[in-house]
C-alpha cells in the first residue's frame, strides 16, 4: 500500500476520506496523490439540470469546485505535516495533479498505477461522494477500494473481518487485503448461511491465511430477518471490528439496485472502513 490515490470534491465527507487516507499512509509510509473529481459538463446538460447554463458556467463551476478541492486537499497534509514530495519516504508524502480530466472515468484510468484509492462512502447528498466516482475506480481501475466512513475513524487494520461469501469477487479483496491483513491483531472470517455461492468455505480460507502466518478465527451466522449486510456490519460492530473486507456486486448491480443485497447494504450503512474491490 505504497501509493494512495484520493479522489477530492468540496463534500462534507471529505475531511474522514482524507483522514482515512492518511491513517493507512502512516501504516505503510505511503505517497498520497489527489486530484479534483470534476463533473463532465456534457453529461450535466444531457440530464437536463441546467438547460439554459451556458458551457462557460459549467467550466466556472467546475474551476472553482477544482480549486476547493485542492485547496482541502492540500490544507489537510499540511495540517498534517505531510510533505510534498514525490521521492521514496520513510513518512507519508503527497502530491496534487493539476487540471485532471472532467469525468468519473479518470478515477478508474488513474487508480490502475495505485496500490489503493480512497473515496468518500457513497452518498444520496448532491455535494458527493457521488456512487459514480466509486464505481469508475471499482470497475476501471483493476484496484481496491477503500470506502472511509462519514466519520474519521481512530486506527484501521488492526481487527479486521473478511465477509466471506465464497465468490470470485470475495477472493481478490482477500488478496488486496493481505497487507492488512499481515499486520493485524485480529482477523475473523464472517459467512452468513444461505448468502454464499458455490465456493471454498471460511475454513478453507482460514487455512490459507494460515500458511501465511495469518490466525483467522471463523463464524457461520445464521440467517434471519436482516440482510446479509446488516449481520455482517452488526457482527463487526459486536467484535470492535475497524476493518471490513467485502468483494463488491456479487450479484448484478440491477438486481442489488432492485432487490438489495449485500453490497448495497454495506454501501449505505457502513460506519467503519471497507475495502473491496469486483
Amino acid at each position: 500500500m505504497k501509493t494512495i490515490l484520493v479522489p477530492t470534491e468540496p463534500n462534507a465527507a471529505m475531511r474522514s476520506t482524507l483522514a482515512t487516507a492518511l491513517l493507512v499512509a502512516k501504516d505503510f509510509n505511503s505517497h498520497i496523490e489527489g486530484f479534483a473529481v470534476r463533473v463532465a459538463v456534457p453529461t450535466v446538460v444531457a440530464m437536463d439540470v441546467a438547460p439554459s447554463a451556458s458551457l462557460a458556467f459549467f467550466e466556472e463551476e467546475n474551476a472553482e469546485a477544482a480549486r476547493q478541492s485542492r485547496e482541502l486537499f492540500v490544507g489537510f497534509m499540511q495540517e498534517h505535516g505531510v510533505p510534498s514530495t514525490r521521492q521514496p519516504q520513510s513518512a507519508p508524502s503527497y502530491s496534487w495533479i493539476e487540471d485532471a480530466p472532467e469525468g468519473d472515468s479518470f478515477v478508474g484510468h488513474r487508480g490502475r498505477v495505485f496500490d489503493l484509492i480512497v473515496v468518500g462512502r457513497p452518498s444520496d447528498d448532491p455535494q458527493g461522494p457521488h456512487m459514480s466516482t466509486f464505481e469508475a475506480g471499482l470497475f476501471e481501475s483493476g484496484r481496491p477500494i477503500l470506502l472511509a466512513p462519514p466519520t474519521p475513524p481512530a486506527h484501521i487494520g488492526s481487527n479486521v473481518l473478511i465477509a466471506w461469501n465464497c465468490s470470485t469477487e470475495q477472493a481478490r479483496v482477500t488478496a488486496f487485503a493481505m497487507p492488512f491483513l499481515a499486520r493485524a491483531d485480529r482477523v475473523t472470517i464472517i459467512t452468513v448461511d444461505g448468502a454464499v455461492v458455490s465456493g471454498p468455505s471460511g475454513e478453507d480460507m482460514a487455512a490459507n491465511l494460515k500458511l501465511h502466518g495469518i490466525t483467522a478465527e471463523t463464524i457461520m451466522l445464521k440467517g434471519d430477518n436482516r440482510t446479509a449486510g446488516a449481520l455482517i456490519l452488526d457482527r463487526a460492530h459486536a467484535l470492535g471490528c475497524d476493518l471490513v473486507v467485502k468483494g463488491a456486486y456479487t450479484q448484478s448491480r440491477l438486481r442489488e439496485l432492485i432487490f438489495g443485497g449485500t453490497t448495497r447494504h454495506i454501501l449505505t450503512h457502513a460506519e467503519l472502513p471497507v475495502l473491496t474491490a469486483h
